[in-house]
């Protein structure tokens, strides 16, 4: 406990990520100005000279003015993630993403109910906070009623929900967002990189695998005999039901979602489909992922939400979507700070300075990629123990660790890859998890003088397990060298 109140008691005292941003943008200045003036330099690979560009010199000045517009409208994880937000968005403010959770859960088997909720909890992430709000009390109330205590039911909800955040069956708005990042990074060293949205596609569709059958063997082997018999007795076991419009209307959105599946599948099969092809990179239905993900949730989503009345009018509609935009305001301030951090590191040329003197580095200590990535997971592990939000320590982890790991020979989808299973798995022990207080909440209900130590004993050995799980699946995919997704190669060839 005082470990973790040591924990919360750091991570509230750090500034807003925007600010850190701004803190790192003036370090970025002040080392430009330090590192040119001591005339620096390292040699690339192919033997060409890189020296620091100084920041606070006129001419570093001007380039920042000129260029903060088009630094912010240009970085690359903006668009995408806004445009795949607005269909999942949509989708998650007519109900339809919180329904599918309540009717997938609700019509479990009870032998079932353990691998089906952490399951169904890995895979909330592509609908947004659903998870949380809807999954995990509902996943209480279904345990009550199994005849099992309802502290195994938000055990097994919150591991999937939050320790297997970044594992999906699905592409989530993550995806984009993350994409974006290592782009950034990895075009420090090679100006022509494009990352893909799949390019973690395969490797995250079987981490969600293993980590529900992980996930199942803790709780039946440990949480769940800790936990039994810990909650208060005579508990309800009601939950509520969808009614039968909202039934009706599940069935044809789902239906409306699986048509536009095959309409997908045809067009990206199909010799004069749209997407059938290369384009510029690669796979046509590859590049334009994200224009598909806002296709899949927002007709389903507006479908849904007309048959049940909370769509009537197109007003209503762009309400809808202006509440979306409204809720990433705090990323849209993020990304804006976090563009011209990115821009001003690599004008300077620290970026690249740092990449190829950390490379050369890591290349003479001759250590193992597996190693390596090791290192790195357990690095972001904790560092999110104290910074919860995923994007703020990915704008600072990739263009750094992104390039330098590209001077190994590490992909930056690999390093991608490996950023996704530290920022996960520590989340459900966290005090930094914005939404710990819910589950404290939730847990005072069935245990009253319960709060963060409770939570976090109970979660614990999820950390643990899903950590050794997800670094040996990593290990066994870099030794097998399968691609991590579509466009996601394990390996960079300098």
């Amino acid at each position: 406990m005082k470990i973790l109140s040591f924990i919360e008691r750091t991570g509230n005292r750090l500034p807003d990520p925007a600010t850190l941003f701004v803190i790192g943008t003036l370090l970025i200045f002040m080392l430009s100005n330090i590192i040119a003036h001591l005339g620096w330099r390292v040699v690339d690979p192919k033997g060409n000279a890189v020296i620091a560009f100084d920041l606070s010199s006129t001419e570093g000045v001007w380039w920042l003015l000129s260029t903060m517009v088009t630094n912010f409208i240009s970085f690359p994880p903006l668009g995408i993630v806004l445009v795949g937000m607005l269909g999942i968005g949509l989708a998650e403010k007519t109900g339809f993403l919180p329904a599918l959770l309540h009717y997938a859960i609700t019509h479990v088997p009870h032998r079932l109910l353990t691998p089906a909720t952490m399951l169904l909890g890995i895979t909330s992430s592509i609908a947004l906070d659903a998870g949380y709000v809807v999954l995990i009390p509902i996943a209480a109330a279904i345990y009550i009623a199994a005849g099992r205590s309802p502290l195994t039911g938000i055990a097994v909800a919150f591991a999937g929900v939050s320790a297997g955040f970044s594992a999906n069956l699905f592409i989530t708005a993550l995806d984009p967002l993350l994409a974006g990042f290592t782009q950034s990074g990895a075009q420090i060293i090679d100006a022509d990189y494009q990352v893909a949205v799949t390019g973690n596609w395969w490797f995250m569709i079987a981490s969600t695998i293993v980590l529900t059958f992980v996930g199942w063997f803790v709780t039946e082997r440990y949480v769940a005999p800790a936990v039994q018999g810990v909650a208060d007795q005579n508990l309800d076991n009601r939950h509520s039901e969808l009614t039968a419009t909202q039934r009706r209307a599940l069935l044809y959105a789902s239906l409306s979602a699986f048509v536009l599946v095959i309409v997908f599948y045809c067009a990206t099969t199909l010799s004069h489909g749209p997407l059938f092809g290369v384009g510029k990179r690669f796979d046509r239905w590859i590049e334009v992922t994200v224009p598909l993900l806002f296709i899949l949730f927002f007709i389903p989503g507006l479908l849904y939400g007309i048959l049940v009345g909370t769509v009537s009018t197109d007003r209503d509609v762009a309400n809808i979507l202006g509440e979306v935009m409204a809720r990433l305001g705090p990323y849209i301030v993020l990304a804006f700070f976090a563009a011209q951090f990115i821009a001003a590191f690599n004008q300077s040329g620290l970026g690249q300075m740092l990449a190829i003197a950390g490379g050369q580095f890591l290349r003479e200590l001759m250590i193992k990629d597996m190693l390596l990535l090791s290192c790195f997971v357990l690095m972001v592990m904790l560092i999110n123990l104290v910074i919860g939000s995923s994007s703020a320590k990915y704008a600072f982890f990739a263009p750094v660790f992104v390039p330098m790991l590209m001077q190994v020979g590490i992909s930056p989808e690999l390093t991608q890859a490996a950023y996704r299973v530290g920022d996960s798995v520590s989340n459900v022990i966290t005090p930094m998890n914005p939404y710990m207080i819910i589950i404290i909440i939730e847990v005072q209900k069935y245990v009253r003088r319960s709060g963060l130590g409770t939570v976090v004993a109970m979660m614990l050995p999820y950390t643990i397990a899903f950590l050794v799980a997800w670094l040996l699946l990593l290990a066994i995919w870099v030794k097998t060298g399968l691609p991590l997704g579509p466009g996601g190669d394990l390996f960079y060839k300098i």
